[in-house]
């Protein structure tokens, strides 16, 4: 198994002095450490950590949004250690990307654990959200095409069986997806002014 690599934020030199040693005593290798993430998502996209580890007292509004930003941008699980265990702290923090909140500090023998859960759940979360991508779009392809199948029905005089068979052997004779084809007739109808 390779090194993971971990960018650290922590403010407090003594304290990310501890954590980068914990680090690298269960196998990970702390690649950058910044004193803030105000300017995370550019960190994080010219080093490609792994993991990033924020060791804060409380995360506030702007730690908050910079942490949604990374997770929108360039995802990566987040693990936060914290001294603040107040539940609305916390789920702003799940909400803004963290894959892991701990609150009762780092302590080197729950490290690796800790960061294997956040990975899991990261992986996991990420799995999601591509198949919600997909079902969207495939909704919105289908969308596209039933509006495609009505306007040929209406020009054609056809019913939806003939239509949706002419949709596919264009699709077929172009070599294009029936999506590229459907927008296609859709355009052509527009322009014809028979789009509704």
């Amino acid at each position: 198994m390779t090194e993971l690599t971990v960018m650290l934020v922590d403010n407090e030199p003594a304290r990310a002095a501890i954590v980068e040693r914990a680090m690298l005593d269960n196998g990970y290798r702390v690649i950058r450490r910044l004193e803030t993430t105000q300017h995370l998502t550019q960190a994080v996209a010219e080093c490609q950590p792994d993991i990033v580890i924020i060791d804060i007292e409380s995360p506030d509004r702007d730690m908050l949004e910079n942490m949604s930003r990374l997770s929108k941008d360039n995802p990566r699980p987040i693990v936060m250690f914290a001294e603040e265990d107040d539940s609305s702290h916390i789920e702003a923090a799940i909400r803004a990307g963290v894959s892991a909140y701990i609150v009762d500090g780092m302590q080197p023998s729950r490290v690796k654990p800790i960061l294997q859960v956040a990975v899991a759940r990261f992986r996991e979360f990420q799995a999601l959200r591509t198949e919600l991508d997909s079902v969207k779009s495939q909704l919105e392809e289908r969308k596209v095409i039933e509006k495609a199948k009505g306007l040929i029905m209406k020009h054609q005089h056809c019913d939806e069986a003939a239509a949706y068979k002419a949709l596919r052997k264009l699709a077929m004779d172009r070599s294009q997806r029936m999506i590229d084809i459907a927008k296609n007739v859709i355009s052509v109808m527009e322009l014809m002014g028979d789009s509704k």
